[in-house]
């Protein structure tokens, strides 16, 4: 129910680092979630004509993979693998472990109708939502 400064925790990722390097800091939100699951509050920059701002960029250093989201949403929620257990088997029989995963999803912010301070998601009858994210995949050499 509160937005905080991410300046100095573990939950700063407005400049590039490795995913899983502050995951073994003492931080009560971490220990909380098992790791990663939370909502983080975007920079609502807009980069484009359809009004998209580009909320994260993940890069896999070794293959040079590279995944941007654009949103219109006002927050995404990263949730860090933090409870995948082997059960679920992916691509070439290879089971989802531990923090073997991400999401990266866009939305508003978690209960939103109970935060006057936060961005509305009050619709009334004879409006209509939209929203729009995009996954753009690429390569950096």
């Amino acid at each position: 129910g509160e937005v905080t400064d991410v300046g100095g925790t573990p939950f700063d990722f407005r400049a590039a680092k490795p995913i899983g390097r502050d995951l073994n800091n003492s931080d009560r939100q971490l220990e909380y979630g098992h790791g990663y699951d939370h909502n983080f509050v975007l920079n609502k920059t807009p980069v484009n004509a359809e009004g998209l701002w580009l909320a994260a960029k993940v890069v896999e250093p070794a293959s040079g993979r590279v995944m941007e989201v654009y949103t219109n949403e006002p927050g995404m929620q990263f949730y860090g693998g933090n409870f995948l257990n082997g059960i679920s088997i992916g691509k070439a029989g290879v089971p989802y472990t531990f923090r073997t995963a991400f999401c990266l999803e866009t939305q508003h912010y978690p209960d939103s109708p109970n935060h006057s301070g936060f961005p509305s998601t009050v619709l009334n009858p004879g409006q209509v939502y939209h929203s729009t994210c995009v996954y753009k995949f690429g390569v950096e050499m």
